[in-house]
C-alpha cells in the first residue's frame, strides 16, 4: 500500500502518511497582493521542507532556523482574516504573523506571508 504525498502548505514540498491528511493544502505562501505563490512564480520555495512534529508544522530551509507553526491554532481575531487569491478564486485565510512573514521574506527575498485557509473558506480549486 502507497501513501498519498501531503501538501501542507500548498506549493511546497510534501510529508508521506495519510495520518497527515487533515493537513493538506492547509497553508500557502501569499505575496504583498495576496496572490498565491508557488515555486513556478517563486522558485526558492522549493528549499523548503516540511515536517509535523508534536502537533506543530515544521518549516526548515537551507541556512535558516526552523520554524515551528500550531497546526490546530486558529486565531479568533478578526484583524488577522484576510482573503487571498488562488487562481483568481477568493479565498478566506488567517495570517500566520509577522515572524513567519519575516522567516519566509527572508528566505524567498520578497515580502511575503504565510496563511491558512479558514475553517468557513469552503473548498479550494486548486490550480493543476
Amino acid at each position: 500500500m502507497t501513501s498519498t504525498p501531503i501538501h501542507p502548505i500548498a506549493g511546497c514540498g510534501a510529508l508521506e502518511g495519510s495520518n497527515q491528511e487533515p493537513c493538506h493544502r492547509r497553508w500557502l505562501i501569499i505575496d504583498e497582493n495576496g496572490e498565491w505563490l508557488d515555486s513556478s512564480r517563486c522558485p526558492g520555495i522549493s528549499d523548503i521542507s516540511l515536517s509535523v512534529r508534536f502537533g506543530y508544522l515544521v518549516i526548515r530551509a537551507p541556512g535558516m532556523l526552523r520554524m515551528d507553526i500550531p497546526i490546530d491554532v486558529i486565531e479568533d481575531d478578526d484583524s488577522v482574516v484576510t482573503e487571498a487569491h488562488v487562481g483568481g478564486q477568493p479565498v478566506k485565510v488567517v495570517d500566520e504573523g509577522t515572524l513567519a512573514a519575516a522567516w519566509l521574506g527572508d528566505l524567498l527575498g520578497r515580502p511575503c506571508r504565510l496563511v491558512k485557509v479558514h475553517p468557513d473558506a469552503g473548498a479550494v480549486a486548486w490550480p493543476d
